[in-house]
């Protein structure tokens, strides 16, 4: 049974579970390298929760309640207590294994490992460790407070327990539960990827503008935006990190990286982050 959360990283996606595992009731403990980038993180979750105020949609002294249930630290030992650890750093493998090799030293044995990474390998990063049969992906969407679906990866060795207690969390905290098996992409990404991909690609080989492929696939299927936006949203750089991996490890076109994309994240043009990408947002 979880009682206490901790999460590695208060940048867009820790920040985000922070907030949703605090309004559930969780004391959580977030780790940062630095006090400042806590306290990035914090007026972050502040600032999201004063707008669901100003909307109507939550009172103060829920504001109030859900903050205070959230402490933070630069210390990865300060974490050895709580039930589940929720990684949401940077997308790079060298440092996750670095980051859950000195967790498994100092946490409890019966800590949950978890990554909420999109793309990389779950059984690579939890093969570090010394608790294999308790490590699991949980890929929160972004935003986190918004989106509701999280994608629980089990590995070779996650165990039925393992598995039952994190999606009892992950529902507790407001989100839907989809499984996936342990493969680059999981479910959401190894559909979506190749599509915003097809679309650059159809974009770069001036099958239509910007403008009217995004709205055709708006107005034609229905989607809430089109994809060369999403990307956009999602950012470029991003979605080619995510290609670059699937494509090599299923070694298939649909993952292939269109020369555009490359070329644009060389660029520097990586979507809303840059306020540059398919879209200009200095406007």
């Amino acid at each position: 049974m979880i009682k206490k959360v901790g999460i590695v990283g208060c940048g867009q996606m820790g920040s985000g579970i922070a907030q949703v595992s605090a309004a559930a009731g969780y004391p959580v403990i977030s780790q940062e390298v630095s006090e400042e980038l806590f306290e990035k993180g914090l007026r972050n979750i502040t600032r999201l929760l004063d707008r669901a105020i100003e909307k109507g949609k939550l009172d103060s002294p829920t504001k109030d309640k859900t903050l205070g249930n959230i402490s933070g630290t630069t210390e990865l030992a300060d974490l050895a207590d709580c039930d589940i650890v929720i990684e949401a750093v940077t997308e790079d493998m060298t440092t996750k294994k670095e980051i859950f090799q000195e967790l498994d030293k100092v946490c409890k044995p019966e800590t949950i490992f978890a990554s909420n990474t999109s793309s990389l390998p779950i059984g690579d990063l939890a093969a570090v460790t010394n608790r294999r049969h308790q490590f699991i992906g949980l890929h929160f969407f972004n935003p986190v407070p918004i989106m509701k679906l999280v994608e629980l990866v089990r590995t070779l060795d996650s165990s039925e327990e393992t598995i039952s207690t994190a999606k009892e969390f992950a529902e507790s905290v407001g989100k839907r539960v989809v499984m996936a098996k342990d493969t680059p992409g999981f479910i959401v990404n190894v559909l979506l990827v190749p599509y915003l991909l097809d679309a650059i690609r159809q974009y770069e080989n001036g099958l239509a503008t910007r403008d009217d492929i995004d709205s055709g696939m708006q107005l034609g299927c229905g989607h809430p935006m089109g994809p060369l936006t999403l990307t956009d949203f999602i950012g470029l750089d991003t979605i080619l990190y995510i290609a670059d991996i699937m494509f090599e490890e299923f070694k298939d076109s649909h993952y292939a990286a269109p020369p555009l994309l490359r070329r644009m994240v060389n660029a520097g043009y990586l979507g809303k982050k840059s306020k540059r990408g398919f879209y200009d947002y200095n406007k």
